[in-house]
């Protein structure tokens, strides 16, 4: 038995039953808004690991579906309370043979300019349809037509089918649409096969887009960085074990994971590459992923912005509702509204 300091006595179960808590608890800064206070306080460490269960890289197609049916179910369930508090249209059109999901906002105007959408899932997971809450907003506040690649995902396709069907709908846009009237940002994974296939544009001799900018980017598929080390039993998304890495191996066999197409952050930055906005949140592991880019861009004297968010998990830009995600994503459209040459 052990006494507290108001002499209370506490079993050793109890005491195990206390400690259990508190490492399964979340640290709940006092320094974000009550919204985001209240989401975090819905996830545990606990629940973040118990989901670091996904299949072998090398599993069979059936099983990853299976999965991958599993998280677009989920992703779905929050789409009709977004589809009501903003009444877009939302569309299927194919781009040279590549599917992608056409994002109009309510009272949208036509307009030069579009927005291309690369969205995350760690490379295995989602169809664009249900990746609304990172496009949705965006569309919204920008009064912009946003268009989200639907690439095949892994570990269907791996990392040069994926980047070519980027660019194959890019190309196919660049027949309407000038390329410094274009603006791409993605999230996650799909940060990462942006600035990939902005890397491979380049080799190509593919004219660029204006801008890019990258939330939550997910830039080196390894496990490098000071904050996968420093967040990683704070982080309340992410996982590296069981999770992360099963998702890199799907999209690259770790020989590749040094290769530009694959972890961006090893790209050369000396040549010509877009304005970039980049977003990262202090609660994630990929923060050092987003501090190495932004030194890599900075030290090469391209223009680069780093806007780090007191608090925040893997992609809250998603997370609508909260204050912190209508900052992001108005701080977004500034930044794409200053390159694409919008004043109003």
């Amino acid at each position: 038995m052990k006494q507290t300091p108001n002499n209370a006595l506490i079993s050793s179960q109890e005491e195990r039953n206390i400690n259990h808590k508190a490492e399964n608890e979340l640290a709940i800064p006092s320094t974000i808004s009550e919204e985001a206070k209240t989401m975090l306080g819905n996830w545990t460490i606990e629940g973040r690991n118990a989901g670091a269960n996904l299949p072998k890289h090398d599993a069979p197609f059936s099983v990853w579906k299976e999965r991958q049916l599993e998280f677009q179910i989920e992703a779905e369930k929050p789409l009709a309370k977004l589809l009501e508090v903003y009444q877009p249209n939302v569309e299927t059109i194919f781009l040279d043979g590549i599917r992608a999901i056409d994002i109009k906002p309510k009272n949208y105007q036509e307009s030069n300019k579009v927005i291309i959408y690369i969205h995350g899932g760690g490379f295995v997971f989602y169809p664009a349809d249900v990746t609304l809450l990172s496009s949705v907003p965006l569309a919204d506040t920008s009064n912009l037509r946003i268009i989200a690649i639907d690439y095949t995902l892994a570990p269907q396709a791996k990392f040069h089918q994926i980047i070519d069907e980027v660019i194959t709908a890019y190309k196919a846009l660049l027949k309407t649409y000038k390329a410094e009237h274009i603006a791409i940002y993605g999230d996650s994974a799909g940060g990462t096969i942006t600035v990939a296939s902005i890397l491979k544009m380049r080799d190509l001799k593919i004219n660029l887009p204006s801008s890019v900018v990258l939330w939550s980017a997910w830039l080196d598929l390894n496990e490098i960085g000071d904050s996968y080390q420093t967040l990683k039993d704070t982080d309340p998304t992410l996982i590296y074990k069981g999770f992360l890495e099963n998702c890199a191996e799907a999209y690259a066999p770790k020989s590749e994971w040094t290769n530009p197409y694959v972890s961006p952050v090893y790209g050369d930055y000396s040549k010509n590459f877009p304005p970039t906005l980049i977003q990262v949140g202090s609660k994630e592991i990929f923060l050092s992923n987003s501090l190495r880019m932004y030194r890599q861009l900075k030290e090469n004297n391209k223009d680069v912005e780093l806007d780090v968010y007191e608090g925040m998990w893997h992609v809250w830009q998603g997370h609508y509702d909260i204050p912190e995600s209508k900052i992001a994503v108005k701080n977004t459209k500034n930044f794409m509204y200053k390159h694409l040459g919008i004043t109003k």
